[in-house]
């Protein structure tokens, strides 16, 4: 038998077990495209169809139901073999792969890392940084944090910090260009944005009910928070920035916030969620960093 149709054989029983792709896809938190893709692999290697497929519910071939029932001894087989480790799985060992926005991978996790370690000394991890999405079946990703307002779709987590974001300038750049009083004041500094957008360089804010939106002008723009940060601390203007970017900058006075009694709105505002696929045996390695990163990172609030 090809072994590479075992993750195949156990999508097909998942797709039994929840009815239909789109259930199946949630519950494994991936995509339809991607259990329809599973299905085919799997009928091209048998050399059968197992699936009748309807507007409204699949339907097992006569191939399909041997299949399924000898699939389901498969995965029955499977998860005594996983039960007959769980002594050895009590220990966190292994390789950890956590999906990160780049952002919040330089200054929120990079710096936990060297505590972690020394607590797990058999864990290891591979920190991708990126901001694109990435499916954590397809891309082979064990952890994923994002931020957002609430968990995608078949995927569990939980929310670790709110992002919120800031604009700051240095005491030398206010003390020449002087301090806003309000966010219309804006429109004669020169202000550092993500610059990905138009619509990036329109800053908008709150307080109480009351909603301005400012049209900004500058001569710099980067999609880098580490670079708008540098920015700001060579005096070339108000950046907006995460909080957690600023905030040791803010902590020893290098640079200030402005308009602190204002909320800047950014679009990439949200809760910092930490998530994972169903998984009924988690690896101690999952759980170790879970519930590390649960207690480490809500202290950046």
């Amino acid at each position: 038998m090809n072994p590479n149709l075992l993750p195949d054989l156990a999508t097909f029983v998942l797709i039994i077990e929840q009815g239909n792709f789109s259930a199946a896809a949630k519950a494994s938190g991936t995509t339809p495209s991607a259990i329809s893709r599973s299905v085919s692999r799997l009928e091209q290697a048998l050399g059968s169809k197992l699936l009748h497929r309807t507007t409204r519910k699949l339907a097992l071939s006569e191939t399909g139901k041997m299949v399924y029932e000898h699939a389901l001894e498969m995965l029955h087989a499977a998860q005594m073999a996983v039960d007959s480790g769980s002594s050895r799985q009590s220990i966190a060992q292994g390789k950890l792969t956590l999906s990160v926005p780049k952002a919040v991978g330089r200054f929120v996790i990079h710096p936990l890392m060297a505590e972690f370690f020394a607590s797990y000394p058999q864990v290891d991890v591979c920190l991708r940084l990126e901001d694109r999405y990435m499916d954590l079946i397809d891309d082979g990703v064990d952890l994923a944090l994002r931020i957002s307002q609430s968990p995608s779709p078949g995927l569990y987590g939980k929310p670790l910090m709110p992002v919120r974001h800031v604009i700051c300038a240095t005491p030398a750049y206010l003390r020449e260009h002087g301090m806003p009083e309000h966010p219309q004041a804006l429109r004669d500094h020169s202000c550092i944005s993500l610059g990905e957008t138009p619509a990036d360089s329109r800053w908008k804010f709150r307080r109480g009910e009351r909603v301005e939106t400012i049209q900004t002008h500058g001569r710099y723009a980067a999609n880098h928070t580490g670079v708008r940060l540098d920015a700001v601390k060579n005096d070339l203007g108000i950046g907006s920035l995460p909080l957690f970017t600023a905030r040791e900058a803010l902590a020893s006075g290098e640079i200030v916030q402005v308009l602190p009694e204002w909320e800047f709105i950014s679009d990439y505002s949200g809760e910092l969620w930490l998530l994972w696929t169903r998984n009924q045996h988690m690896p101690a390695r999952m759980r170790a960093m879970i519930d590390y990163l649960s207690e480490k990172v809500p202290l950046h609030t």
